[in-house]
């Protein structure tokens, strides 16, 4: 099948273009590096022993959009460009409306114009909101209140209403519970530019001395220990749902949400531990003022993937730090050469 990747050079992407390589799959990816590197396809390539084209584009360029798919001509398109910091939503509402809305529509236009009818989606729990009970199921009422989650419905929205407008389109919508870790053999893992804006690599930049302290944003949330609780995933378990998740599209026309979650909360002094424990460094941290965005606790059920995907997450918290650290340590030995 021949596949487009959108944001294939980033954290998420370039973990999914590993995997399609490796199926057999024939990909190209779509990227305009501003949270990547052109670099990261190489180590992809180094992991598969194979190439796939890469092109430096936006979707939120419409024209050149169009004339990448023109050219690609996908028969199916995973789409994970976007921006996905909450903190950066707030201070950019419209930047966020314009680079995950604008974008995803803009997409779906060019899917269109070259007859690509299948698409798997990069969504966010953030839809939901804050939980009126847990975990939380796919027929939870939606409301998010921060503009990042806002987007992300908007698109989830754009894309049902593109395969409603014909009967031989196919989407899967996947709401993600904080991935986390990294590929096995430490060539690949998440490398945000500047500071991080998600838990785990604040962590691993604080225990390879990158940063002084890792800071918490807020202990005084109903939860066991103050700080917020969240579902995190295996990279390597999040891109097996997507595989699943490919298969189930290729037999069922019309839109579908999943979860992909652990089922399992864990707060962030969880993790810290977990991670002190899983690799013996310890991880200073320093309490600062809850972020604007932010809820207490969020975690899935992800009953309806095991049931119609064959999906269940299996890795563990230890596994994700494990592997995490040893991305961590392949990037600081790479520096010191």
């Amino acid at each position: 099948m021949q596949i487009l990747v959108t944001g294939g050079a980033g954290y998420i992407g370039s973990h999914m273009v590993v995997s399609l390589l490796e199926g057999g799959h024939q990909v190209a990816v779509l990227d305009n590096y501003a949270n990547s590197s052109a670099d990261i396809l190489k180590q992809v390539e180094e992991i598969t022993g194979k190439k796939c084209p890469a092109y430096e584009a936006d979707v939120t360029d419409a024209g050149q959009l169009d004339a990448l798919m023109a050219e690609i001509r996908p028969d199916s398109v995973f789409h994970f460009a976007g921006r996905k910091s909450v903190a950066e939503s707030v201070e950019r509402p419209d930047f966020y409306h314009q680079q995950n809305v604008v974008g995803t529509q803009n997409l779906l236009s060019a899917m269109a114009k070259c007859g690509c009818n299948q698409i798997i989606f990069s969504s966010s729990a953030t839809v939901y909101g804050a939980p009126e009970k847990l975990p939380l199921t796919e027929t939870h009422r939606v409301s998010p209140f921060n503009p990042y989650g806002v987007s992300k419905l908007a698109a989830e929205n754009a894309i049902t209403r593109w395969t409603d407008a014909a009967p031989e389109r196919r989407a899967v919508l996947l709401r993600y519970f904080n991935p986390v870790g990294a590929h096995i053999s430490g060539k690949i893992g998440e490398n945000p530019k500047g500071r991080p804006n998600n838990l785990f690599p604040f962590i691993v930049q604080v225990a390879a001395g990158l940063r002084a302290e890792l800071e918490i944003y807020g202990d005084d949330y109903e939860t066991p220990d103050g700080t917020g609780v969240r579902d995190y995933i295996h990279i390597t378990d999040l891109v097996e749902g997507h595989i699943a998740a490919l298969a189930y599209a290729q037999n069922h026309k019309g839109s579908e949400i999943f979860n992909l979650g652990t089922g399992k909360g864990y707060s962030v002094c969880d993790v810290v531990h977990a991670f002190e424990a899983a690799t013996g460094i310890k991880v200073p941290y320093q309490i600062k003022d809850r972020r604007a965005g932010d809820i207490a606790t969020c975690y899935a059920d992800a009953a309806k993937a095991e049931s119609q995907l064959g999906w269940v997450a299996k890795l563990g918290l230890e596994q994700m730090c494990r592997d995490g650290w040893r991305w961590q340590e392949n990037q600081s030995g790479d520096a010191q050469k």
